[in-house]
């Protein structure tokens, strides 16, 4: 077994809530009804990528849970383990600071534990380092009177007796890390919903192997996914050749989220030499520096209509271009709307049809392309006159949050 992800949790219905989060963007997980070392001495899948452990330490004193997190953690990091995401009860139940301490000192000597146990889901909220419970502070709720681990104090930073960083609206994620790193080795965070756990999850990203995340089910949801990412150094190639209104809208919406843009004039597509003198210098320079640029290439028909050019041409040079385009250099996925253009783009690739996995949005599938050259491939397919127009925006995020095997 060589996971590259573990999950450490204090019990088995926090490790499961929080290991199902990994499963739904792709991952391969394993969940281990006991620690470390059992789970990793047992027959399992050399395929596991991320392994959620056991410790059963939530009713200990705090500094005998603070040993088994320790002897956890390590026996992780000497098998190999690059990220851990240590799991805590979403209402302070258990030895919550003994634990946070061990797993942090364990992990690496400058690891910046990063705390947020908020899970807006199920009504758990952080505001001002208050943790609340549908509004409530949480030492107002049952958790007060927890018969074995009563929780007595609602402002998690003096809990722990660390700092603390306010959530900002319309904060990067990228600034969000530096008063991360700015603010000490241990640091609550809030999130008041799910878009202020999405930018924490991207600032961790930012931090790198130093961060040390620790929260409940609710900050898995988005690091699954920006970790599932996280690697990817490879264009996502969206191909527009719709005319509909709709397909235009959201061509402009991807544009406006930074896509690069190969968008020829019906005159190049309309005559071979024009578009081999047009297309093949993108190309050239692709194969070149593609690998590079993790960002996105959209590939958009022109509007309008030309004689002697049809919509079959336009579908067929540019699902052509397309597949020369992710053959010049590995991309991270496809995106295709209009069915002409999906079409060429998946026979210019040889490819015999789709394994379904997912969906973007209703009527919007996710799956990955059988057979032929780029066999593995993910892949969205989208009617041009259909979605909303931050579509393409979605279905390339879904291709990136996501992990695929190829």
């Amino acid at each position: 077994m060589k996971p590259v992800i573990a999950i450490v949790a204090d019990d088995l219905t926090g490790s499961g809530d929080t290991a199902v989060q990994f499963v739904r963007a792709g991952w391969n997980t394993h969940l281990s009804i006991d620690g470390a070392d059992a789970a990793l001495a047992a027959p399992a899948s050399d395929t596991v990528e991320v392994l959620a452990v056991t410790t059963h330490s939530r009713a200990l004193p705090a500094r005998e849970a603070g040993d088994v997190i320790r002897h956890n953690v390590e026996r992780l990091r000497a098998a190999g383990v690059t990220r851990l995401y240590k799991k805590v009860d979403s209402t302070l139940r258990g030895a919550f600071k003994a634990e946070i301490d061990a797993a942090r000192s364990a992990w690496r000597s400058d690891a910046i534990a990063v705390i947020c146990p908020a899970f807006p889901a199920t009504g758990r909220t952080l505001e001002d380092g208050v943790l609340k419970v549908n509004g409530k502070p949480v030492t107002e709720t049952s958790a007060a009177t927890d018969p074995v681990t009563p929780v007595t104090e609602s402002h998690v930073p003096t809990l722990l007796g660390c700092a603390h960083v306010a959530a900002l609206d319309g904060e990067t994620p990228e600034a969000l890390a530096a008063r991360i790193a700015q603010a000490g080795h241990t640091v609550v965070v809030d999130a008041r919903d799910d878009a202020d756990l999405e930018r924490l999850a991207r600032a961790i990203a930012v931090l790198g192997d130093r961060a040390l995340p620790v929260g409940a089910g609710g900050l898995a949801v988005p690091l699954a996914r920006v970790w599932a990412g996280a690697d990817q150094t490879a264009a996502v190639v969206v191909v527009v050749t719709s005319q509909h209104s709709a397909a235009r809208a959201q061509a402009t919406a991807l544009q406006a989220a930074g896509a690069r843009t190969w968008a020829p004039g019906l005159a190049q597509l309309a005559d071979d030499a024009a578009w081999q003198a047009w297309s093949q210098p993108l190309l050239d320079a692709h194969a070149k520096d593609g690998a590079r640029e993790a960002g996105t290439l959209l590939l958009l028909a022109p509007e309008g209509q030309r004689d002697g050019l049809d919509s079959e041409t336009v579908a067929e040079r540019l699902g052509t271009l397309a597949a020369q385009a992710i053959g010049a250099s590995r991309a991270a996925g496809v995106v295709a709307t209009g069915g002409d253009g999906a079409r060429q783009v998946l026979m210019a690739l040889g490819a015999s049809g789709i394994a379904l996995v997912d969906e973007v949005m209703g009527g919007v599938p996710l799956g990955t392309l059988t057979g032929g050259t780029a066999a593995g491939l993910p892949v969205v397919t989208k009617a041009g006159g259909f979605g909303a127009e931050d579509v393409l925006v979605r279905a390339v995020c879904a291709i990136r949050d996501r992990r695929f095997k190829r």
